[in-house]
């Protein structure tokens, strides 16, 4: 669908990112107090699922201390930080949004993995890296921002050395947008284009990726959805006192609106392997 975007601000989860200052203020944490990867877990991975996904994703990649790692749309650094905090591997975390990676920055450095983790703010499209850099790529629920989908699978297959493993988790269409939601889509989402999961693997194959492999996640994401967007109401005068009431109404809308997608059999979810000949 052809729909003019609005700034990706639009998308409440990635507005006021202050927010885990806040977060970790309830808990006594001071601004500027050494953190660990636990203190952080709670509140820096932006997609579904956790470390869990993280989990996955290291399990499937074969990631070991050796890898060269990319996260396309890294956000605050949650699951980046993780990775290298679990394996020892180097991770370069790439964010186009410079107040996310700003954080994400100041979030590595209070762990001590400004070592192993790189922030960059910066564009996949615009080829910030040398060609055959990384062994692994990682980005999960980033590329439903990004309708550019044959500049981005060329440039995601650029940045990988011969062999090298792309890791996806996106969404997908299930069935047509009505026009309303079409709407929520782009103005809450950040969402203008939504492939079939037939039309992903095309995109990558046509970008030159082999031995794609996928895997339907959408139960799992439906019922995610609904019981982030019902958690979030359950707590949300706490939320509220927290972070203040325009922030928290805006959370609230936005999981709320994600869920509703989900139960109208709209959205659905994948998870994508797909590898670089050697």
């Amino acid at each position: 669908m052809d729909v003019t975007t609005p700034s990706i601000k639009s998308m409440k989860l990635y507005d006021q990112v202050e927010r885990i200052y806040n977060e970790l203020r309830a808990r006594g944490i001071d601004d500027e107090a050494p953190l660990g990867i636990e203190d952080l877990i709670p509140f820096d991975q932006y997609h579904y699922h956790g470390t869990k996904a993280v989990d996955d994703a290291i399990t499937a990649l074969h990631l070991t201390s050796a890898s060269k790692v990319l996260e396309v749309g890294s956000g605050i650094g949650g699951p980046a930080r993780y990775i290298a905090s679990k394996l020892g591997c180097r991770v370069t975390a790439l964010e186009l949004q410079e107040d996310l990676n700003a954080t994400a920055r100041d979030l590595t450095r209070r762990c001590g993995l400004q070592g192993l983790v790189e922030h960059i703010g910066g564009n996949i499209l615009d080829d910030p890296f040398p060609p055959g850099r990384f062994s692994a790529l990682i980005s999960l629920l980033v590329f439903l921002h990004i309708p550019e989908r044959a500049r981005l699978f060329t440039a995601c297959l650029e940045v990988l050395e011969p062999g090298g493993t792309i890791y996806i988790e996106d969404f997908t269409k299930i069935s047509e947008p009505s026009r309303a939601d079409w709407r929520a889509l782009e103005e809450k989402v950040f969402c203008n284009y939504l492939p079939t999961p037939e039309d992903y693997v095309e995109e990558l194959h046509t970008a030159g990726f082999r031995d794609i492999e996928t895997r339907d996640l959408t139960s799992s994401w439906k019922a995610f959805t609904a019981e982030r967007a019902k958690a979030f109401q359950v707590t949300y005068a706490r939320n509220a006192e927290i972070h203040g009431g325009q922030v928290a109404a805006g959370l609230d809308d936005f999981y709320s609106t994600v869920a509703a997608l989900y139960v109208r059999g709209v959205l659905g979810g994948l998870r994508i392997i797909a590898r670089k000949r050697l």
